[in-house]
């Protein structure tokens, strides 16, 4: 008998290859089959062998390849054909990746799986930003909040939660509720002036970020035409991009163009 096939739940980070880890290069290059969703970016997808079997299962808002149950299903049956399968998903999977909703499906249908932990968009797109999440004196924490909720129900955030001026905040998949993040935040007592970053498509040569304020964020979002994948970072410590932005995309695209 043959090794029992298994599901590696890989994290692919935030978009620049080089920020895969070693073990998530290994498995995506000697896996039967990649199922992969809408935010690895194309070069990671470049180093996929040719032999290997690619599987798209991307999400848009309201516009789905396969909704969660599916993709659910999918996975499972792959395991029951091949030897090796990678579900490979942008930055990390248990880090609003849904990846624990994956395992679980696995676990319960007794399908054998690893995590490999990637990057996260949080930590990748704050430091090619030039924004450190913490910094002594201006913020003692970070909080990771998501800015999406479930299809056709209302975004609630907790005032609470999100009312402590000394953690750095950074929201994920924000931009579609926008305005309604910033008047909870402000309600929550935040204020107006609260430094604040949106960065869109981080660590890629298509990145583009841009520091605010956090009352200005939405009007900024839109007149700069602004577009998912984006992740935003409020707090004090968005004022030190200006000196520490070091990440110049046009010189990694011209890399990537010689290499």
């Amino acid at each position: 008998m043959g090794k029992p096939a298994k599901i590696y739940l890989v994290g692919a980070g935030p978009g620049d290859p080089d920020l895969l880890t070693v073990k998530a290069q290994r498995l995506i290059q000697t896996a039967d089959t990649v199922v992969y969703d809408r935010l690895v970016s194309r070069e990671i997808l470049n180093l996929i062998p040719d032999s290997v079997s690619r599987v798209y299962v991307g999400k848009v808002t309201n516009r789905h390849t396969l909704s969660q149950q599916e993709i659910n299903a999918l996975l499972v049956k792959l395991a029951r054909k091949h030897q090796r399968v990678v579900r490979l998903k942008g930055g990390d999977p248990f880090i609003f990746g849904r990846g624990g909703e994956e395992a679980l499906a696995l676990a319960r249908n007794g399908i054998l799986f690893e995590v490999v932990p990637g990057i996260t968009a949080a930590q990748a797109c704050a430091a090619y930003a030039g924004i450190p999440l913490t910094h002594r004196g201006l913020a003692r924490g970070v909080q990771f909040v998501t800015g999406h909720c479930k299809d056709n129900e209302a975004l609630v955030l907790d005032p609470a939660a999100l009312s402590d001026t000394g953690q750095t905040l950074v929201i994920y998949m924000g931009l579609a509720h926008l305005p309604q993040i910033v008047c909870d935040l402000v309600d929550a007592g935040r204020s107006a002036d609260t430094p604040a970053a949106v960065i869109e498509r981080g660590t890629t040569p298509r990145q583009r970020h841009i520091v605010t304020t956090l009352g200005e964020l939405p009007q900024v979002v839109e007149q700069q035409t602004i577009l998912s994948p984006a992740i935003l970072i409020i707090g004090p410590v968005v004022t030190l991009a200006e000196e520490l932005e070091w990440f110049m995309p046009w010189a990694q695209e011209v890399e990537l163009k010689y290499a």
